[in-house]
């Protein structure tokens, strides 16, 4: 069975850091571009980042950039999201997506999983 399983999400203060994992099972994680997505309550899927099969590709969104890092692990079949100087406006279900190409599109991806929560509080 095809499966993304994320985790490492979890309450944080403004400012701190939290790195997500996004564990691939029943399919070679290699085979893909890995996306992250999040969604907060009342508002659309929103990219955060991507990365190319191989890793020598990555894009971000401009509300993450300096503060997001995107890799993966090949032989580990995971993928990787590091956010640091998390702020409240990051507070979201976060999810990792599978898709042919790395894109910040969200249309171009399937494989999606079911989300870990991050919430950004004092």
């Amino acid at each position: 069975q095809l499966q993304f399983v994320e985790s490492g999400g979890g309450l944080v203060q403004p400012g701190g850091s939290l790195r997500l994992s996004c564990a691939a099972s029943g399919f070679t994680l290699d085979l893909y571009a890995i996306g992250w997505f999040r969604q907060a309550p009342g508002k659309e899927r929103e990219g955060v980042s991507c990365i190319s099969r191989l890793g020598g590709t990555t894009n971000y969104a401009d509300s993450v950039k300096g503060r997001f890092s995107i890799s993966r692990d090949n032989a580990k079949n995971t993928v990787y999201l590091q956010m640091n100087s998390l702020k409240p406006e990051d507070t979201a279900v976060y999810y990792c997506a599978a898709a042919n190409f790395g894109t910040l599109v969200s249309t171009k991806y399937f494989y999606w999983g079911q989300g870990t929560q991050v919430t950004v509080s004092s």
